[in-house]
């Protein structure tokens, strides 16, 4: 289907008159909106501006077709959709420029995202969820170009799951999959190769997606000739238009300006993909953007003459005000007098927003002037606290940074002091701090009484016949149950479904449970990460797998940006419980080395990080991460899928605890930590150690992230006084934060007889073959070594120089 981007005189438009002067209304709205957000941002009140203007007309017509239920995933100019569904007024446009931290007056992220920025909330103050099949849903979005795209992919495929397995009943959820994703980009960002992958898997699945792509033919200064082939995203596409032989997509174009035009547009998508499950994309052209990119520059500067002139004839909301005259709908005195009540409205919304804004911080700052003045007087440093007090005073639209500030550098000059004006400022600074903090700093992680690390351990049993089986057997049986037990649950990854992954950890479910409950995915980290936020955004429980851990840098970004950030940019309000999972460490070469830990535990703060040393204790993961609401990256350890392993006879229940250590090896002389395959080294080193004397406490870390949530480590280091941590990372990666967290945050340095000490990989990938593994990462001899020169070090005569 095509749809003709001449002007639309011969579509009636009977059936939304009534709504056009609406429609207009909300079109100028925005507008002013971005006006003013401009000014905002030069005038120093906000940081930065990106703003939706030149793209309201389309935005409209998208409202129109969007129904309860439906989800968006866009990102920083859709502001006029998001009013236009009435989930963004004025006023909290203008919270969110100012980066008000008041969930209430900043519902799209209490200022913890720039403007722009749109997202709804799925998630009740108890933590449970609303029902979203009853309201209109925007995923959070996040800056990353073209970022929103995957995650885009996954929130369509839940339409199709819940439409076609139909053992899952939850009406929360899914109107037996009548729900459309909408998606915008700028046609720029089309330019990204997570686009292309996106629109490859959505017309692979055949899924209920809608893209938008907002063509202004540039991106920031840069022409779309530099950006895209034949300057046009929709005939590069054109090869992913179905046929009657054929499944695809249906792509049309039409032109930005033209209401009818749009409107008809946007209804034929929505139909097409609500009832067949047909991706489309909608390529809306000739848009304009009349205050640039940004308020950091001006298009001026890289736009000629010419281009500047037509921009402004043909923008969209120029083009609809003379079609509304040419239509004869409303009178030039009519449009002039709405368009000044809402220039007035919009000034209102903006004075109110400011005012509120500040209000709280004007009233704090009256009470640290009294504080700082009192304190002064008492002091004999008088004359260095009232000067930081009328400082303070001379701040008429003061932030929370210059009241903390004032108030810590006050407390400086009443060292040594003891007094009741010092105490009184002390405590509302420690209050000040402790509130403020808040703001910006909680909602990590889940902080409900359903949060997984509150799920108990349960620990596997066994019969009197204990079955020793290979550890990919375990792994099976415990997904089978979990998949009988769970509708909700899906596995999809490469070489997932009719293989059951390349180590058979999943053999013959695929047959058992059909291809949508364990699919297999083509050779895209990206969007099989995509995939799973998305879904997981609307209640299923999905499980996204890796190959292998090094494949993850592929997904990295969507991991990241969106995933591992998503309750805290959305302050709880938004979750998505994916689990991740892949395999790695311990296999030879540099590209299947698969122990690149530093980067990820930094990386992906938010997610747990979860390294279990066996199968049956990520057997034990998977049950206890879908008895809790949070996403999880868990990591096999690849050697062990053919390892020997008693099988428990209480798969699909036992539960490995998060943020729990195990002592594996008790011992007296040194404590041992580390993780995932390399334990079996260490614990072949600690038997040879007691050979010479030295008894050793090997510890299994079992969760990275949180790590040791008990301090159990401490209570080793009490006992041992010694600590050495053994990683397969490079130096200064994953040892160097395990020691962080023990020796600094534990406190364990001062039980330490030595000092703590790591050993790791060489600071180069690991060398192909057994020899390559055996120089390249840490093998029995080097933390037999290590070890031994620990104690030599502390006791030379007991233990004498070894080489």
């Amino acid at each position: 289907m095509n749809i003709d981007s001449k002007a639309s005189n011969d579509i009636s438009f009977d059936d939304f008159q009534e709504q056009i002067l609406k429609d207009y209304e909300i079109a100028v709205i925005s507008r002013e909106c971005s006006l003013l957000g401009r000014r905002e941002v030069l005038t120093g009140k906000a940081k930065f501006g990106i703003f939706g203007d030149g793209k309201e007309l389309p935005q409209l017509a998208m409202a129109r077709s969007f129904r309860d239920g439906d989800f968006r995933s866009g990102y920083y100019r859709d502001q006029t959709f998001m009013m236009a569904l009435g989930l963004l007024t004025p006023k909290q446009f203008f919270h969110g420029l100012y980066a008000t931290t008041d969930i209430t007056k900043d519902p799209m992220s209490a200022g913890r995202q720039m403007g722009g920025h749109f997202t709804t909330f799925s998630i009740n103050e108890d933590g449970s969820w609303r029902d979203l099949t009853k309201q209109k849903n925007s995923s959070a979005d996040i800056s990353c170009t073209a970022g929103q795209m995957p995650r885009l992919l996954g929130l369509a495929q839940a339409s199709k799951v819940y439409r076609n397995v139909k053992n899952i009943k939850n009406p929360k959820f899914s109107d037996n999959g009548n729900e459309v994703a909408w998606g915008t980009i700028g046609n720029a960002s089309t330019s990204e190769g997570v686009f292309f992958e996106t629109i490859n898997a959505a017309g692979v699945l055949q899924v209920p997606m809608v893209i938008s792509v907002w063509d202004d033919d540039y991106g920031i200064s840069v022409h779309a000739k530099h950006q895209t082939t034949k300057e046009d995203i929709s005939k590069i596409l054109a090869g992913f238009q179905r046929d009657e032989n054929n499944a695809g997509y249906e792509i049309l174009k039409v032109k930005g300006w033209d209401y009818t035009a749009l409107i008809h547009a946007y209804e034929n998508a929505s139909d097409i993909a609500r009832d067949e499950h047909v991706p489309v994309i909608i390529h809306v052209t000739e848009l304009t953007q009349p205050q640039g990119h940004s308020t950091s520059g001006s298009h001026e500067r890289y736009k000629s003459e010419e281009r500047l002139l037509w921009e402004k004839e043909n923008d969209c909301n120029k083009r609809y005000r003379e079609w509304i005259l040419e239509n004869k709908i409303a009178s030039e005195e009519e449009l002039k007098t709405l368009e000044k009540t809402i220039k007035r409205q919009v000034r209102s919304a903006r004075k109110e927003a400011w005012e509120e804004t500040l209000r709280p911080h004007k009233e704090q700052k009256k009470i640290l002037v009294s504080l700082l003045d009192q304190a002064a007087q008492s002091s004999p440093n008088k004359n260095f606290i009232a000067k930081l007090k009328n400082d303070l005073i001379a701040i008429e639209e003061p932030i929370k940074k210059d009241l903390a500030s004032k108030a810590r550098k006050a407390l400086r000059y009443l060292l040594g002091e003891n007094s009741k004006e010092k105490e009184l400022l002390a405590q509302w600074t420690n209050n000040f701090l402790k509130e403020s903090q808040d703001k910006f700093s909680t909602h990590l992680y889940n902080e409900q009484d359903n949060s997984a690390i509150y799920v108990p351990e349960v620990k596997p049993t066994y019969s009197d016949q204990v079955e020793e089986v290979d550890g990919r057997i375990i792994l099976r049986d415990n997904f089978d149950i979990l998949f009988n037990k769970y509708d909700e649950v899906l596995i999809f990854g490469e070489d997932t479904g009719a293989i059951g992954d390349v180590n058979q950890g999943l053999e013959g479910l695929q047959k058992k449970y059909g291809e949508l409950r364990v699919a297999d995915c083509g050779i895209r980290e990206a969007t099989i990460i995509g995939q799973g936020i998305g879904m997981a955004m609307r209640g299923l429980r999905p499980i996204a797998e890796i190959q292998y851990l090094d494949y993850i840098f592929y997904a990295l970004f969507t991991l990241t940006d969106d995933l591992a950030t998503l309750l805290y940019r959305t302050v709880g309000k938004q979750r998505a419980p994916l689990i991740v999972r892949t395999r790695g460490h311990r296999l030879e070469g540099i590209w299947h080395s698969g122990s690149q830990m530093g980067g990820l535990i930094h990386l992906l703060r938010g997610m747990y990080i979860l390294v279990p040393r066996n199968m049956t204790k990520a057997a034990g993961f998977y049950n206890t991460l879908l008895k809790g609401n949070e996403p999880a990256l868990l990591i096999e350890s690849l050697n062990g899928y053919r390892l020997k392993e008693p099988k428990p006879n209480n798969l699909g229940e036992l539960c490995t605890p998060i943020g729990v250590v195990e002592v594996i090896q008790p011992g007296q002389d040194i404590t041992l930590l580390s993780y995932g395959s390399t334990l079996r080294i260490v614990m072949q080193a600690a038997l040879e150690l007691k050979e010479v004397g030295i008894d050793a406490e090997v510890v299994d870390a079992q969760s990275l992230m949180p790590f040791d949530l008990g301090h159990d480590v401490l209570e080793s280091l009490k006992k041992t006084n010694r600590l050495l941590v053994i990683d397969e990372d490079v130096p200064g990666g994953c040892s160097a934060y395990l020691v962080h967290e023990i020796v600094e945050k534990q406190g364990a340095y001062q039980y330490l007889d030595s000092a703590p000490q790591t050993l790791t990989a060489q600071p180069h990938r690991p060398a192909y073959a057994t020899d390559g593994d055996y120089f390249s990462k840490p093998n029995a001899e080097d933390i037999f070594e290590k070890v031994y020169a620990i104690m030599h070090e502390s006791n030379p005569t007991a233990f004498p120089k070894l080489r």
